[in-house]
């Protein structure tokens, strides 16, 4: 079989080529650049980000890893696709209040979806396209879905629940029944990077404002009965559940649990008020099932780093309902909130309210 491995340079996709090789399969590794655009940024000193304006010695790296591992590789410009779908999508979303995840649509439409199209239309000649994410694919009656991974602690599925039926077709992950600590072992064994080797970052290394080039836009920082507690410079600078950098005076600690664009203000509020029972998903993808049937107990997250919590969710429509007996903290508008059951994922969405 002939398998085009993404490759970003980092330790696990450095060692699923490897394994693909040595399971016999005609390796192909594919680098996307995407950073042209936006050149005039500085890349952020020791940043390993997958966004950064020069990554000229990651790809030499990268060709030296292949040339090692014994496969070709080829490097496709995608920056024009990657600012119109991923970075148009980031500025927008932070400017309306909301907290965008740049990984989940990176996924769906650049990573798993251009990136390939454009391969094969590049004259790419391959069977199915692999990376180095921690994630396994279940064929469940005939439909796919994205299955957590042995090491739960590298779990990436959350990230991965957009993607389509065509897409996990597709698909290959080598690296879902390994765990991290055995990944390191095959790298360091090879050679591929220091002993010392760091993670890659999620996205973007620097400060996520210097993507959005929009003046500040000063404004009040308020709490839930409306009274002024400070003043902040651009509510694109909060996030839902941050508790660091208010410059607010509190005897107790405060959290952002509100962001309110049209009137340009920051809510603020103590521990419990920052509790929801309810969150709703919208623009649902779905996986291992194509609709819920009344409502169903589920395990769902609501951000890539919580752990799963019991909920019970009903289809509405196009939205998903989920209702959290044990309630959940700080739901973001415009993160995900993905549904499991049985270690794969049913479907997922957009949260577009939490209350």
């Amino acid at each position: 079989m002939k398998i085009l491995v993404g490759m970003s340079g980092g330790i696990d996709s450095s060692v699923a080529a490897y394994l693909l090789k040595q399971q016999g399969h005609e390796v192909v590794g594919v680098t996307m650049t995407i950073w042209s655009r936006r050149s005039h940024l500085e890349r952020p000193l020791g940043s390993t980000s997958c966004f950064a304006p020069d990554k000229s010695e990651d790809i030499a790296r990268i060709k030296e890893i292949c040339a090692q591992i014994g496969i070709e590789h080829t490097v496709l410009e995608l920056s024009d696709r990657f600012e119109e779908v991923v970075l148009t999508n980031f500025k927008n979303e932070y400017l309306d209040g909301r907290t965008p995840n740049p990984c989940v649509w990176c996924n769906e439409r650049i990573k798993f979806g251009a990136m390939v199209d454009y391969a094969y239309e590049s004259g790419i000649d391959f069977d199915r396209f692999a990376t180095g994410h921690y994630a396994q694919i279940i064929d469940h009656g005939g439909r796919l879905s994205i299955g957590r991974a042995v090491d739960e602690k590298k779990d990436q599925s959350y990230f991965l629940y957009r993607l389509s039926q065509q897409q996990l077709g597709r698909t290959l992950f080598p690296l879902g029944s390994l765990s991290k600590e055995e990944v390191r072992k095959i790298d360091v064994k090879l050679g591929f990077h220091r002993p010392e080797q760091s993670e890659s970052q999620d996205f973007y290394g620097g400060d996520y404002t210097d993507l959005l080039e929009v003046e500040e836009s000063p404004g009040n920082i308020v709490n839930l009965a409306g009274e002024v507690l400070g003043r902040h410079t651009g509510i694109f600078h909060y996030t839902i559940g941050q508790r660091k950098g208010l410059g607010i005076a509190s005897a107790r600690p405060l959290y952002v649990i509100a962001l309110r664009p049209e009137q340009n203000e920051v809510v603020v509020g103590c521990a419990e008020e920052r509790e929801q029972a309810t969150v709703v998903a919208s623009n649902v993808v779905w996986q291992a099932c194509t609709s819920l049937d009344g409502e169903v107990e589920v395990e769902a997250k609501i951000r890539s780093a919580s752990r799963p919590q019991r909920a019970w969710a009903h289809q509405d429509g196009d939205q998903i309902i989920a209702r959290f007996p044990d309630g959940v903290h700080a739901a973001a508008l415009g993160q995900s909130l993905v549904f499991y059951s049985e270690g794969r994922i049913l479907c997922g969405g957009i949260i577009s309210d939490a209350h």
